[in-house]
């Protein structure tokens, strides 16, 4: 089987180097599946119909695509191949919208909605997150099935379209479709490597919550020189406020908001790990963060609090004045190990025991995603970091969560499935900002890496 294992290994190799998956994915690319702007239903229900449908259809899956249960997001995708009841079922996660494409800030010559190759890297809206990677599963899928007729395993596949606003509706869709989405194994591919040149195994994300500060005193403003020491001023007690929750290197100062899941055996698989962004990443700050803690145990194993943005006044047009009202919108980023149902009313009991008791507390838009952690003595995590090594000689980093959030716990915990997340981006790719790429290298060793699994899967399956 070694012999046939290599040959589709060459195959997915040659179809990157003839330029072929440059081709294909440009098609997707071309698609403008922005969800975050109005009256984008049409294009991402039109990415499944025109591309995806026809590129599944060709190799016998059956695919559906359903409504939202939520009638603001947008549509869903399921395909699915049945080779054998008795067989393994993998089911395989992606989704295809986009952030907005934000054409007029690229690089001159560059082109959101069009694939552009410069040296090691491959720019379009989309190629990062998530089309590349999505794009990457259902070729090697397309491979297999060229040069053997069956998978050798059932495959199922969930292509959302309302990831970048929150993913509305999957968790309704699931729980109704639960039947129709049982398998023994999520595999999906979306988020960074923890390094550029490493292959990466994620068993689990960070969840978040985010929220509203906000406060508001008076109606209207007043001079600053004739009212200035007379009247408080919102955004200093407002930013006051904020800096109580932390200290002056981002350590969190509420006990509820510190995890308890940080242990020994945790710690030991962090300490593998060497976080690196490539060369278009910003340097990490020592000195930010908690202070005991290595930068890869603050990222992987711990939780972090940010502000995500503040409004006071005008700052375009600012006037001499004292605003009534300023708020801000804030973040937690939490691991397992969290109590999320605790982490706002315990910032609420810490303003008020800190004397803002006036502070208005309230989730804000796409407000929480679970924190989810697979155990890494799981068999699927197991036999991935096996298939791997076999592809490429090392074994892979084995992180178990992602420092961003995935909506993991829809799997994990609504499907109740072991989850294996295989991403074939990293931390500089410009996701969610202008020059969005993904690198050649990677894009090439995933669709090698991924070839592989599904091959021992289907064929090599060790034995559990």
């Amino acid at each position: 089987m070694s012999n046939d294992r290599n040959k589709v290994i060459k195959s997915i190799e040659r179809y990157f180097d003839d330029g072929e998956f440059i081709k294909d994915l440009n098609l997707l690319i071309e698609a403008k599946t922005e969800s975050q702007i109005d009256n984008s239903l049409q294009g991402l229900h039109n990415y499944f119909l025109d591309h995806l449908v026809p590129s599944l259809n060709r190799y016998d899956f059956e695919t559906e695509i359903s409504d939202n249960p939520n009638p603001k997001a947008g549509p869903i995708l399921i395909a699915k191949r049945i080779e054998d009841k008795d067989l393994p079922t993998v089911l395989i996660y992606g989704h295809a919208d986009v952030v907005v494409g934000q054409e007029d800030k690229w690089e001159k010559g560059l082109d959101p909605w069009k694939l552009t190759i410069r040296g090691n890297k491959i720019f379009g809206r989309g190629t990062a997150d998530n089309k590349g990677q999505h794009w990457i599963i259902i070729s090697c899928l397309q491979h297999i099935l060229k040069e053997k007729r069956n998978l050798g395993f059932n495959c199922k596949i969930l292509i959302e379209s309302d990831e970048e606003m929150g993913s509305r509706g999957l968790h309704d869709f699931c729980t109704s479709r639960s039947h129709d989405l049982s398998a023994d194994v999520l595999i999906a591919s979306d988020g960074p490597r923890v390094d550029p040149d490493q292959a990466t195994i994620v068993l689990g994300s960070r969840g978040l919550i985010n929220f509203e500060m906000s406060l508001n005193l008076r109606k209207g403003s007043h001079h600053s020189g004739n009212w200035g020491g007379l009247i408080s001023d919102p955004g200093i007690i407002l930013s006051n406020a904020i800096s109580s929750i932390v200290d002056q290197r981002g350590q969190i100062n509420i006990p509820s908001w510190k995890p308890n899941s940080l242990n020994n055996e945790i710690k030991s698989i962090i300490k593998k790990l060497k976080i690196s962004g490539g060369s278009n990443s910003p340097p990490i700050d020592k000195n930010w963060g908690e202070k005991d803690l290595s930068p890869e145990e603050r990222v992987f194993g711990w939780n972090s609090f940010s502000v995500l943005a503040m409004e006071l006044g005008d700052i375009e047009r600012t006037q001499n004045a004292i605003a009534p009202s300023a708020r801000a919108i804030c973040q937690l980023r939490y691991v397992v190990g969290t109590n999320a149902d605790e982490v706002l009313p315990s910032l609420k009991k810490h303003l008020i025991e800190n004397g803002y008791k006036d502070i208005e507390v309230k989730p804000s838009r796409m407000s929480s995603m679970k924190a989810t952690r697979l155990d890494h003595n799981d068999y699927w995590a197991k036999l991935t970091n096996y298939s791997i090594q076999k592809t490429l000689g090392k074994p892979a980093a084995v992180v178990p969560n992602i420092g961003g959030s995935i909506p993991n716990e829809v799997f994990m915990d609504t499907l109740n499935l072991s989850t294996i997340w295989i991403p074939h981006s990293y931390t500089g790719c410009s996701q969610h900002a202008p020059n969005e790429h993904m690198l050649t290298s990677i894009a090439k060793e995933g669709l090698q890496i991924t070839a592989g699994l599904f091959w021992d899967i289907g064929n090599d399956l060790p034995n559990n």
